[in-house]
């Protein structure tokens, strides 16, 4: 799923509440190892891939899984969980590095206990 619709809304539309969000996701300068980055995830369920003039968002529910090889695959050479993290502006929800191939972004915090 590719947006490229505002995600930002004016602070006089928005509106507080006292919930618990499980969302997760990554902000990323545009480049070649972002694109490949956002068109893995982009066909994934429930992944919302939004390009910007100048970034790329990433966002999900829950849990997202990272994959080096896929990633690696679509980009025509090696990316490592390390190169990854340099691709990532930013983050939101906790990244934990599953194993040498796997990052995870996890949006409930009780899922977090099992990497602890």
């Amino acid at each position: 799923m590719s947006h490229t619709d505002n995600i930002f809304q004016s602070m006089k539309d928005i509106k507080f509440e006292d919930t618990i969000s499980h969302q997760c996701g990554v902000t990323m300068n545009d480049s070649v190892e972002a694109r490949a980055i956002a068109e893995v995830m982009g066909e994934k369920p429930g992944i919302r891939v939004t390009y910007m003039p100048a970034m790329i968002r990433i966002d999900g529910e829950g849990r997202m899984e990272f994959k080096m090889d896929e990633i690696s695959e679509r980009l025509g050479r090696e990316i490592t969980p390390h190169l990854f993290e340099i691709s990532t502006s930013t983050h939101y929800g906790r990244m934990v590095l599953i194993d040498d191939n796997t990052v995870a972004l996890l949006g409930n915090m009780d899922d977090v206990k099992e990497f602890i």
